[in-house]
């Protein structure tokens, strides 16, 4: 018995969206490997901002600078490894 099933042929059992998914796989990834530094660094700063304008106002000396500055970086690295892909927090990211 002959099959129907030709090599070229897009079988029925197969999702339309899957071919899709392929391409906007990575365009999608780039939009993210290209935010990633931003999220980062804009957490640091404006930490360190949000300490140097505590530090101004109280006379104190850069110590709320590096406290805020650091949870920015905390707080910034958390939210990389949130918006990664397959984090291992368990979630999986469409």
């Amino acid at each position: 018995m002959p099959s129907d099933h030709k090599p070229g042929k897009l079988d029925k059992t197969e999702s339309p969206s899957l071919a899709a998914k392929k391409t906007k796989s990575a365009p999608t990834q780039f939009a993210v490997a290209m935010e990633l530094p931003f999220v980062l660094v804009s957490a640091v700063v404006v930490g360190g901002l949000f300490g140097y304008l505590l530090d101004r106002w109280l006379h104190t000396k850069p110590i709320f600078m590096l406290i805020l500055g650091g949870l920015g970086f905390f707080a910034g690295v958390r939210d990389v490894l949130r918006r990664l892909p397959g984090s291992s927090d368990g979630t999986k990211s469409n």
